[in-house]
Formats: structure tokens, C-alpha cells, sequence
């Protein structure tokens, strides 16, 4: 899980162009919006796609919980996980 954390913080850099910044110093646990790293709607909707496209997952704004799990690296690491699948271990092409 610690490797799709770290694709993850990898992901949300890249995607959100956060500069002067590394995976290193997004912490797993830590809020994401609000006063966590700051994110806002719009990030979270790019992130959605982004992770859609890396992933192949299904993200909608109608999935229950979907809030929690956007609420942090680890959170999203469980549900993309989970959306994978048991064997599915990498993400898909680009």
C-alpha cells in the first residue's frame, strides 16, 4: 500500500502542478482539502480524472463515502485498491 501511497502524492503533484514540493511532504494521514495541503472542488475533480485515467477506476461524485475518500493519500489508496481488484497491481497505460 505504501508504493500506491506514494504513485498517489506522485499523481496529485503532477496533476495539481504543485510546485516546490515532494512526495515526502504530503503526509498519508493528513487532510488534503481545507487546512490539510489545501486543496478546493476543482482539484478534487481533476484528481478524480486523473486518477480515473492512471487507475482505470470508476470515480463519481454519487459514490457513497466518496468525500472520505478523497479526504486523504491513505484513504485514496484504500479505494483505488479496492477498485482495482485483488490482482490488478499496477496502474494502466497511458
Amino acid at each position: 500500500m505504501k508504493q500506491l501511497e506514494l504513485e498517489i502524492k506522485a499523481l496529485i503533484i503532477e496533476t495539481l502542478d504543485l510546485e516546490d514540493i515532494g512526495p515526502e511532504d504530503i503526509d498519508s494521514a493528513g487532510d488534503l482539502f481545507g487546512d490539510g495541503l489545501g486543496l478546493d472542488s476543482v482539484d478534487a475533480l481533476e484528481l478524480g480524472l486523473a486518477l480515473k485515467k492512471r487507475y482505470g477506476i470508476t470515480v463519481d461524485s454519487e459514490t457513497r463515502n466518496m468525500h472520505h475518500h478523497f479526504a486523504t493519500v491513505a484513504n485514496l489508496a484504500e479505494f483505488v485498491a479496492a477498485q482495482r481488484g485483488p490482482t490488478d497491481r499496477g496502474p494502466t497505460s497511458p
